[in-house]
C-alpha cells in the first residue's frame, strides 16, 4: 500500500464533510444557484479516492490463504484475510477504565467495494438534483444536508467499531429526516419525516442495546477484537449470541425497512425525488444490510437469529411485492420495490448459518444484490423523477401514459432498470438474484431446517415473478399506450442533459456490471477477502435455477404485457372481479390503520390522561397547598388598615386572651 493511502481513506469522508460546512455557511450568501458545485465537487473526489483504494486492494499481494475445506466459524479475522486490512489511526474519543473506542477507519474488501457504490452512485444522484432540484428557494440547505448524509454513510461504512458505527447510523438518520422534510411547508412531508424518524428509533433502541450487550460480554467493541473472541465467548456462554444478533437486526430492520417497521419507507417518497433515489440506492436503507453482513461472524453462532432474519424477509419481499401490485403512484411502486429487494437480501443473509462454505456465499450473494440493487434503482427513481419534472410534479400513472415520443431518453433507460428489476437474463439483476435463489436452495440441504429453506425459496420464486409484474405494469403504464397527460403539464418534454446523463450512465452499469462480475466470480472473490467472512468456500451455480429465473421473467414480462397492452380490459376486469383483494393490495394491507389503531391513539390516549394527571391533580395540589397562604393573607390583611383604634382592640384583646390563659393555668 502507498504512504498516501491513509490520506485518500480519510479525504473520502472528509470531502463531503467540508462541502457540507461550506454550503452551510456561504450557500444562501454566496453560492446561491452554485451551492451544488462543493457537493458535486466533494462527492467526485470521493469516487477517484475509492476507486483508487479499490483498484489497490485488487492489486494487492495476498497474504495469509485460508483453508477452504475447514469447518471452523472462529479463526482470527487475519486468518481470513486474502488482502490487507487497512487501518488509518484516528483518536480516542470514549476513554473510561472498561471501554475505549477510537475513530478508527478500517477499509477491507467490504468497506471497498460499499464505497465504491456510495461515492459513485451519490454522485451521479448529485448531478441530476443538480437540474431536477434548480430554482428551489432551498438549493443551498438541500445540497448541505446531501453532502452530510453521503460523509454519515461514508462513515458509518468506515467505522471499525460497533459504537461508532452506530453514532454515524444515527446520523444517517438524522440526514434522512432533513432530507424526507425538505419541503416542511407541506404537511405530508413533515408527517413523513417524523414518522420515519420514530420508527427508526425502535430499530435503533434495538441496536444500541446490543452493543451495549457486545461490550458487556466482550469487554469490547471493535470489531476484529469481538470475532476473534467469539470461540471464548461460545464455550462460558453460547446463548448470548442469539439475543446480541436478535437486537443488532431489529436495529437491521428499522433502517432496512423490513416488516413491521417498513412503513415509513414509502412515505418517504414524500422528499425529492433525488432523495428517494440517494435513500434507496446509495445510503439508508443499505445500512442495515451492511451491518449484518459486517456481523457475520456473531450471526452463523445463532441458527435461531439467522431463520428469524430469513423468515422476517421473506415476509417483507412478499407483502411488498403483492402491494406494489396495485399502487398507481410511480414512486412508491418502486418504494415498495425496493422494501421487496431489501427483503430478498435478507433471505439469502438468514442462509449463512447452513455451513461455514455457504456462509460466505449466502452472503456474497446478499451484497452482490445490494450491489446492483443500487445501480438501477437508482435509475429507476430518477427516471421516475424525470417523468415528474416533465408531468408537471405529477406521478399517479392513471393520468397519463405514452410518454415513449415525448421522453425517449428517460423511456429507454427506464426499460433498462425495469428489466434488471424484474431480473432479465444477462443483465445485472439476474445474477445477483440468481445468487440468492441458489444459495437459498443450498438451504434446503442444510440438516434440521430443510422445510424451513422450502418455504423460504418458494416465497423468494414468488416474488421474483410478482417483480417481474409489476415493474412491466409501471413501464407499461407510464410510457405505453395512448398518448395522454395531466392539466399540469403545460408543455410535456424531455429532461435537460444534467438529469439524462446521470439516467444513460447508470443505465450502462446496470447493462454491464452484473455480466462482468457475476458469471466471472470477481465480486464473490474479492468480498470473501473481508475480515468479517470465514473464507472462501464453495462457490455453487446450478443450470436449472438459472433457467427457472428465467422463466420467472418472461412469465411475469408477458403477463403484464398482456394486462396493460393487449388487453387492458382484463386488467379492470381483475380489478372489479378481485375487489377485496385489490383493495387490501392498494391500502397497504391496512397496516398503517392497524398501527394507528393498535400503537399510535393508546399512545394519545395515554399522553392525554398523563397530561390531565399532570395539570389538574398535581398540579391542582400543588396549587392548593400554595393557595393557603394566600388565602390566610387575604384574611388578615383587612386589620392591618392603619387605623389606631383597630390595633388597639387587637391589643386589648390579646390582653384578655392573655388574662383568661393565666386564670386557667392558676386553677389548674
Amino acid at each position: 500500500m502507498s504512504e498516501l493511502t491513509p490520506a485518500l481513506l480519510w479525504l473520502i469522508p472528509v470531502a463531503p464533510l467540508l462541502a457540507s460546512i461550506f454550503i452551510a455557511f456561504f450557500g444562501k450568501a454566496l453560492l446561491r444557484g452554485r451551492s451544488h458545485v462543493p457537493c458535486v465537487t466533494a462527492l467526485a473526489i470521493s469516487t477517484l479516492c475509492a476507486g483508487s483504494l479499490m483498484l489497490m486492494f485488487l492489486a494487492a499481494p495476498s497474504q495469509l490463504k485460508p483453508d477452504p475445506n475447514t469447518n471452523s466459524l472462529h479463526q482470527r479475522p487475519s486468518e481470513h484475510a486474502l488482502q490487507p486490512v487497512l487501518t488509518t489511526p484516528g483518536y480516542a474519543w470514549a476513554e473510561t477504565a472498561d471501554l475505549n473506542v477510537r475513530l478508527d477507519l478500517q477499509m477491507d474488501a467490504m468497506t471497498a467495494i460499499m464505497l465504491c457504490m456510495v461515492t459513485f452512485v451519490s454522485l451521479l444522484v448529485s448531478i441530476y438534483a443538480s437540474g431536477y432540484m434548480h430554482g428551489d428557494p432551498g438549493y443551498p440547505r438541500f445540497f448541505a444536508a446531501f453532502a452530510l448524509f453521503v460523509f454519515s454513510m461514508c462513515m458509518l461504512v468506515l467505522a471499525d467499531n460497533y459504537l461508532t458505527m452506530f453514532i454515524f447510523w444515527e446520523g444517517v438518520g438524522l440526514c434522512s429526516y432533513l432530507l424526507i422534510g425538505f419541503w416542511f411547508q407541506k404537511p405530508s412531508a413533515a408527517a413523513a419525516a417524523r414518522k420515519a424518524f420514530v420508527v427508526n428509533r425502535v430499530g435503533d433502541f434495538g441496536f444500541i442495546l446490543g452493543v451495549f450487550l457486545i461490550w458487556k460480554t466482550f469487554g469490547t467493541v471493535r470489531f476484529a477484537d469481538v470475532f476473534e473472541l467469539i470461540p471464548h465467548v461460545a464455550e462460558t456462554n453460547p446463548g448470548i449470541f442469539t439475543t446480541i444478533c436478535l437486537l443488532l437486526f431489529l436495529g437491521a430492520m428499522g433502517k432496512s425497512a423490513q416488516f413491521p417497521l417498513h412503513v415509513w419507507l414509502p412515505d418517504a417518497m414524500e422528499g425529492p425525488t433525488p432523495v428517494s433515489a440517494l435513500i434507496h440506492a446509495a445510503t439508508m436503507v443499505t445500512a442495515g444490510v451492511y451491518m449484518v453482513a459486517r456481523s457475520t461472524p456473531l450471526f452463523v453462532m445463532s441458527p435461531t437469529a439467522q431463520m428469524v432474519v430469513s423468515g422476517i424477509g421473506a415476509i417483507t419481499a412478499l407483502l411488498a411485492a403483492l402491494t406494489a401490485l396495485t399502487q398507481y403512484d410511480l414512486k412508491r411502486v418502486l418504494a415498495y420495490s425496493t422494501v421487496s429487494q431489501l427483503g430478498y437480501m435478507f433471505m439469502a443473509l438468514g442462509a449463512a448459518s447452513v455451513s461455514p462454505k455457504l456462509a460466505t456465499f449466502a452472503v456474497t450473494a446478499a451484497m452482490f444484490h445490494l450491489f446492483t440493487h443500487a445501480f438501477f434503482k437508482a435509475l429507476l427513481f430518477l427516471g421516475a423523477g424525470s417523468v415528474m419534472h416533465s408531468m408537471g410534479n405529477v406521478i399517479d400513472m392513471r393520468r397519463f401514459s405514452g410518454l415513449r415520443d415525448v421522453m425517449p431518453h428517460t423511456r429507454i433507460t427506464f426499460l433498462i432498470g425495469s428489466l434488471t428489476l424484474a431480473g432479465c437474463p444477462l443483465l445485472s439483476g439476474f445474477w445477483s438474484k440468481d445468487e440468492i435463489l441458489v444459495a437459498l436452495f443450498e438451504g434446503t440441504k442444510a440438516g434440521g431446517h430443510e422445510t424451513f429453506f422450502m418455504v423460504i425459496l418458494g416465497v423468494a420464486v414468488l416474488t421474483a415473478f410478482l417483480t417481474a409484474f409489476y415493474s412491466f405494469r409501471a413501464y407499461n403504464m407510464t410510457f405505453l399506450g395512448e398518448e395522454r397527460f395531466p392539466e399540469e403539464a403545460h408543455h410535456p418534454h424531455e429532461s435537460p442533459p444534467t438529469m439524462t446523463l446521470p439516467l444513460f450512465v447508470l443505465a450502462g452499469f446496470s447493462l454491464v456490471i452484473g455480466l462482468f462480475l457475476g458469471p466471472t466470480g470477481v465480486y464473490a472473490r474479492q468480498l470473501a477477502q473481508s475480515t468479517s467472512l470465514p473464507g472462501h468456500g464453495d462457490h455453487p451455480h446450478n443450470i436449472l435455477l438459472m433457467a427457472l429465473s428465467a422463466a420467472i421473467f418472461c412469465g411475469g414480462y408477458g403477463l403484464a404485457r398482456w394486462m396493460y397492452v393487449k388487453s387492458p380490459a382484463v386488467s379492470a376486469g381483475l380489478e372489479r372481479g378481485l375487489k377485496p383483494l385489490h383493495r387490501l393490495s392498494l391500502n397497504k394491507f391496512f397496516l398503517d390503520e392497524l398501527f394507528n389503531y393498535l400503537l399510535v391513539i393508546p399512545v394519545k390516549v395515554l399522553a392525554l390522561l398523563c397530561t390531565l394527571f399532570d395539570k389538574y391533580l398535581l398540579d391542582g395540589l400543588l396549587n392548593f397547598a400554595g393557595s393557603i397562604p394566600s388565602t390566610i393573607g387575604r384574611i388578615v390583611r383587612p386589620i392591618q388598615n392603619g387605623l389606631v383604634s383597630h390595633y388597639a382592640w387587637v391589643m386589648l384583646l390579646g390582653v384578655v386572651l392573655f388574662l383568661i390563659q393565666m386564670l386557667r393555668a392558676l386553677a389548674g
